[in-house]
């Protein structure tokens, strides 16, 4: 029978001794040359008919050093399991393992040294206790009127002009770098955009004014247009909206078509096509529609800030200690990509947060037994596909959508990947649960700011 010692290395590290005899791995050896035996085709013998002692001298090293590895490896995965020894990664043989001692000829015991690392006690953080905020935005009448003009223009009649005559004109244009005078430089790249007029800046919109198709202006970005239309109009010229010289470049701008969109009317149609889910009659009802949408698109982002915040609690204030010199030793023997000590040094404290992050929602998913389905996983990927041609028209007939998730479920990667998705809002939808938040009111300005300190 194979017996196991166990002595510590450091705190959370420890060595494991697996030592088994010929009595253990002397049945399995002789059963795997039986099976050589009876499938070898060797020139000269009969298959099945050849005798063991051929087998033997042909096989026998090979398949001798195979039997006595295979069992000092199930014998160690049987006692962590039987022990129910909790470990980091993966058992690690030690570099003092020798396979070239085990010899056939000679059976013996032979010992073999693994190093664990264990996983760290540790408890989650009283949520009900934690400091949290869930930031509040109220629907404004501003914000309310905003969004009817948004829908009505979106939903509008598209009509062609003759001339530019209002500052929500849109305008198809082209630029050619130029000098003052509006002379085209040779070889100048033609590029087009598609531009409202009240993206410009006043005096240009004046100039602008009772302009038809085809005609032109010369212009300089830096002072035709406003500041926010500027920055990312001189990236799509090619130009550094931080460099003067960029900015004080001619161009000659062409006007190629000339478009306004006529609002819809606020009538029983519209409302329809605006939420056609829903049966409304009036302008009233309408924007009480309408303030129940916003509000209800920035209840989820709030929602969704605070679980945030949450799992920043969890991962950060969830204290525990970890095998360090163990993890590194693992990470450097078992990354797929061939590492090195130094790019595994660089890259540690990223490792150990998302450790961290790993054991606790681990430990959360176990006590609250949260369980992820397959169905959950397909809507998952379905969701994830929609989001890529969200802006494409999909057409109402969807079964190419079911088709090709069935395809992505064949996929390890891509299941795993949708599992964790889920798994994770699960553990921070039950964590949010848990949290008591002081409600604090906010504009949507204060409330995108907040947004941007947790784009990491």
């Amino acid at each position: 029978m194979a017996t196991i010692s166990r002595e510590p290395i450091a705190p959370l590290h420890e060595r494991i001794k697996v030592t088994v005899s010929p009595s253990d791995y002397n049945p399995t050896y002789e059963s795997a040359l039986k099976k050589y035996a009876k499938n070898a085709n060797i020139p000269g013998f009969r298959k099945g008919m050849v005798p063991a002692g051929v087998i033997k001298k042909m096989y026998g090293a090979a398949v001798f050093t195979e039997e006595v590895l295979r069992k000092i490896e199930n014998e160690l995965m049987q006692y962590l399991q039987q022990e129910n020894i909790s470990y980091l990664g993966q058992p690690l043989p030690e570099d003092s393992n020798d396979a070239a001692q085990i010899n056939y000829t000679e059976p013996k015991d032979y010992t073999f040294s693994f190093e664990i690392g264990l996983k760290p006690e540790f408890s989650i953080p009283d949520l009900v206790k934690s400091k949290t905020t869930l930031n509040v935005v109220d629907a404004t009448d501003e914000m309310i009127t905003e969004e009817i003009d948004r829908l009505r223009q979106r939903l509008g009649k598209l009509t062609e002009p003759e001339t530019i005559t209002n500052e929500e004109d849109i305008l198809n244009v082209t630029f050619q770098k130029s000098d003052k005078a509006g002379v085209v430089e040779e070889g100048a790249e033609i590029k087009e955009n598609s531009l409202l007029l009240k993206y410009f800046s006043s005096k240009t919109q004046k100039e602008l004014m009772g302009k038809k198709k085809d005609e032109q202006i010369v212009l300089q970005v830096g002072k035709a247009f406003e500041d926010k239309e500027r920055d990312w109009l001189a990236k799509d010229l090619g130009l550094d909206k931080d460099n003067k010289e960029d900015l004080n470049q001619y161009f000659v701008m062409q006007i190629t078509k000339i478009g306004f969109v006529e609002k819809r009317a606020l009538d029983e149609s519209f409302f329809k096509e605006a939420i056609p889910a829903k049966e409304v009659k009036t302008e009233e009802a309408f924007k009480a529609e309408i303030k129940s949408q916003i509000e209800g698109y920035w209840k989820h982002q709030a929602q969704h800030m605070l679980e945030h915040e949450i799992f920043h609690i969890l991962s950060e204030e969830t204290k525990m200690d970890f095998p360090e010199t163990f993890l590194k030793k693992w990470l450097l023997a078992s990354g797929e990509k061939e590492q090195t000590p130094e790019a595994i040094e660089k890259d540690f404290p990223n490792f150990l947060n998302q450790l961290r992050w790993t054991l606790v929602s681990n430990e959360i998913g176990t006590q609250q037994s949260l369980q992820v389905g397959r169905e959950e996983i397909m809507d998952n990927l379905r969701q994830q596909l929609m989001g890529y041609f969200g802006s494409m028209s999909m057409g109402g007939n969807l079964d190419w959508l079911d088709s090709y998730v069935e395809r992505m479920m064949g996929d390890k990667q891509q299941v795993e990947s949708a599992y964790q998705r889920v798994f994770s809002s699960k553990v921070l939808a039950w964590a949010a649960s848990q949290a008591k938040p002081s409600e604090k009111k906010v504009t949507v300005e204060e409330f995108q700011k907040l947004q941007e300190k947790h784009q990491h």
